[in-house]
């Protein structure tokens, strides 16, 4: 698997055009807020972008941002950017000419830029034992639709949990399907090229998480792809995929489900580019200066991370009144999976 993705999208795929879905992410997409750094990017960079979403979260000045198969560097400079000087971002990939692509224009951002705080290198993201990297050392990783290309996506996550500061976020794009995927999905290599034949049914993927430390993974974005070749399109059948980003938190002893303890928070607007509300995931967008009931696992996820100070904070754990009401279940994606009237998911 590992030579089928280097082939595909170091020598196959020569720019995002050339992909036979709908997954990779078009300008309309990019918030406001975002444009104008993706205009400094070469435009060589640009165009070997193959991401499925958006990984750029904000409050990222002065952190260190690990991007897991950071291709052609686009959201590498794009972060650096975001970090500022006192920040860096580190890209692992394991395809040499996406590497190349990314080195040779370094120079070009750093001049840009006016500093230079990125490092690539070459790697498998399920071996991130091997790269030298400091346990705990990152406050966010990111990775834009490049997991479901890992034949070992327990070892990716656990390798990103222990990268992560206590309270540092693993915050990604990728493809997931509504069920299992067949093996004759599976197996088909431009299938598997595209992301979809690697593509974890979104349940299965919850489980990964759960199992690997992040015991409550949130759902931020979503939307369902479509398969623009024919051939590709009678093979999938009833299957249906969809690019989805998460945020997931490492805090040890967060809950499997939305505890109530009469919690709540208040977003007091101070987040940059986001005066008026700051949305944490798909249920829970937090309009400044409004009181907003949370579960305890929501609570931990703003008081304990790096949003602490951009929030008022209502309560403790003293008390339990049970699961938080409006938790439910089934498929995540799309919008009747928004429960617009619970504060909680």
């Amino acid at each position: 698997m590992h030579n089928l993705v280097k082939d595909y999208y170091g020598r196959q795929l020569q720019h995002s055009g050339d992909l036979k879905t709908s997954a990779c992410c078009d300008a309309t997409q990019v918030p406001g807020w975002l444009k104008p750094l993706l205009q400094r990017i070469h435009p060589e960079v640009t165009s070997r972008y193959y991401g499925c979403g958006l990984v750029c979260p904000p409050l990222l000045e002065g952190c260190n941002v690990l991007d897991l198969g950071s291709g052609a560097g686009r959201d590498v400079y794009a972060l650096a950017q975001l970090v500022g000087a006192r920040g860096r971002v580190v890209g692992v990939d394991m395809t040499e000419e996406q590497l190349e692509v990314a080195e040779r224009h370094r120079a070009y951002h750093s001049e840009r830029f006016g500093f230079d705080n990125v490092t690539f290198k070459r790697g498998y993201i399920e071996r991130l034992d091997e790269l030298g990297l400091e346990p705990g050392s990152f406050d966010v990783i990111v990775s834009n639709c490049v997991v479901n290309l890992s034949p070992d996506k327990d070892a990716v996550l656990r390798g990103a949990y222990s990268l992560l500061k206590p309270g540092g976020e693993l915050y990604f794009s990728d493809v997931y399907a509504d069920r299992r995927v067949p093996e004759q999905v599976r197996n088909d290599p431009v299938m598997y090229g595209e992301c979809l034949g690697g593509a974890l049914y979104w349940n299965d993927f919850l489980r990964l998480a759960q199992r690997q430390g992040f015991n409550d993974p949130r759902l931020v974005a979503d939307r369902e792809l479509e398969i623009t070749d024919p051939e590709l399109a009678l093979l999938a059948g009833n299957l249906r995929f969809y690019s989805a980003t998460w945020r997931l938190f490492r805090l040890d002893g967060l809950e499997t489900a939305c505890e109530d303890y009469g919690q709540a928070v208040v977003y007091r607007g101070t987040v940059t580019d986001h005066p008026h509300r700051f949305v944490l995931d798909k249920h829970h967008d937090f309009e400044a200066g409004r009181i907003f009931p949370v579960c305890g696992n929501t609570w931990r996820m703003l008081r304990e991370t790096r949003f602490r100070e951009h929030f008022d904070f209502t309560g403790d754990f003293s008390r339990h009144y049970g699961l938080f009401a409006g938790c439910g279940g089934g498929l995540p994606f799309g919008p009747d999976s928004t429960n617009s009237n619970s504060a909680c998911c």
